[in-house]
């Protein structure tokens, strides 16, 4: 089987480092011979690992141990939960109230007031505004 460039370069760390089996080797190897842009960056690897090769600076005391705590999910408590949902039917329900006050209905007899677009601009002839009015007015025609 023949191997693509996709394969190689997902491999091409574990090559340089030894850790492929000998058929991987092979394959890797095969396709480094023919292909000029995974030796590029196998060429670039190469210089990564030996730049990070001569980095000298000791590491912070406890320095693994303190990426693994923070890599772990954090305990959510079940009244965390709680509250999320909480808040969000509070804000549901208190966004519907005040969506009903600013935009009353008109009722059956009439009564409840429903401001008309054209109340609040004078639109052009062809624009939108125009456009939305006159269909408003068909609706409240009863048409």
């Amino acid at each position: 089987m023949k191997t693509t460039c996709k394969q190689a370069r997902e491999r091409l760390s574990a090559w340089l480092d030894g850790e492929l089996e000998a058929q991987e080797r092979r394959e890797v190897a095969a396709h480094l011979e023919i292909c000029p842009e995974c030796r590029g960056e196998l060429a670039l690897l190469s210089r990564l690992d030996a730049a990070l090769g001569t980095l000298e600076a000791p590491l912070p005391p406890r320095l693994p141990e303190k990426v693994l705590e923070r890599l772990r999910p954090r305990r959510r408590y079940w009244w965390q939960s709680l509250a999320m949902a909480a808040s969000l039917v509070l804000g549901i329900a208190l966004g519907s109230i005040l969506a009903r006050d600013y935009y009353p209905y008109a009722t059956a007899n009439g009564e409840g007031e429903v401001l008309a677009l054209e109340e609040f601009h004078d639109f052009p002839e062809g624009s939108l505004g125009a456009v939305m009015v006159s269909y408003q007015g068909d609706e409240i025609n009863g048409s």
